[in-house]
C-alpha cells in the first residue's frame, strides 16, 4: 500500500503546480505582457515630458504675467489689470492663454476686476470658473457672483448667491454675506426672511462686524 504524501510533500507539490502554471502563463502571454509594460513606462515617460517641458515653462510664464497684473490690481487700476495692453498681460488674456494654469486666483482676479469696472457679466462668468478648495475664497467666489447680480438688478440670482457663499463658511465672513441676502431679500419685498438672515447674524455671529448695528435692521422690518 503506498503511503499517503504528508501535509509538507502536499504544500511544495501545490507551490510546483502554481509555479509551473504562471511559467506557462508567462511563456503563452509573455508578448502582451511586455508590449503592456512597454506601453506603460511610456505614457509615464511621456507624462514626465509633458510636466516637465511643457506645463512647467506655462506654469513659470503665467505666473510671471500674473505678477504684472497683480501690480496694477493693488494700485488700483481695475480695467489695465483686466485688459491689458501693449506692454502686459491683463488677467482675462492670462486665463485665454494660460486657463487655471496662472493659477485658481486668477478668476478671482478677473471676477472682482470685471466687477470693478462694471463689466458684471463678466464678472459672473469669472467667478464661477474658480474651482479652489478653500472655504473662504469659494464663499467669496458666490458673494462676487451675488455683487455683480445687483449690479445687474438681478435679485433673485443675487440672493441666492449669498445664500450659498453664508452657507459655504461658518465663520465671521458669513455675517456680511447674510447682510448682504437681508437687504436683498428687502429689495424683493421678502421682509420675512430679510429678518430672518439678521436675527441670524445677531444670534449666530455676535462678534461679527456686521453685528454691530444689526438691530438698526431688525428694528425696521419689526417696526
Amino acid at each position: 500500500m503506498a503511503n499517503k504524501p504528508n501535509d509538507q510533500e502536499l504544500r511544495q507539490q501545490n507551490v510546483a503546480e502554481a509555479v509551473s502554471k504562471t511559467e506557462l502563463f508567462f511563456q503563452k502571454y509573455s508578448k502582451i505582457i511586455y508590449g503592456c509594460v512597454a506601453a506603460i513606462l511610456l505614457i509615464a515617460l511621456a507624462i514626465l515630458a509633458y510636466n516637465r517641458f511643457i506645463l512647467q515653462p506655462q506654469k513659470e510664464k503665467a505666473q510671471a504675467a500674473m505678477y504684472q497684473a497683480e501690480q496694477k490690481f493693488t494700485a488700483g487700476n481695475y480695467a489695465l489689470a483686466l485688459a491689458g495692453d501693449d506692454n502686459m498681460m491683463g488677467f482675462e488674456e492670462i486665463i485665454d492663454t494660460y486657463g487655471s494654469k496662472a493659477g485658481e486666483a486668477v478668476y478671482l482676479y478677473a471676477g472682482a476686476c470685471a466687477l470693478q469696472t462694471g463689466e458684471f457679466d463678466k464678472a459672473i462668468k469669472f467667478f464661477k470658473k474658480y474651482a479652489g478648495e478653500d472655504s473662504i475664497l469659494l464663499s467669496r467666489a458666490q458673494a462676487g457672483i451675488g455683487d455683480a447680480y445687483v449690479g445687474l438688478e438681478d435679485y433673485k440670482n443675487a440672493l441666492a448667491a449669498y445664500e450659498k457663499a453664508a452657507a459655504t463658511v461658518d465663520n465671521v465672513f458669513s455675517a456680511g454675506y447674510l447682510l448682504k441676502a437681508g437687504q436683498v431679500a428687502e429689495e424683493l419685498g421678502d421682509k420675512d426672511k430679510a429678518l430672518a438672515f439678521y436675527n441670524k447674524i445677531k444670534d449666530q455671529y455676535p462678534n461679527a462686524v456686521e453685528a454691530a448695528d444689526i438691530d438698526k435692521y431688525i428694528t425696521r422690518i419689526e417696526f
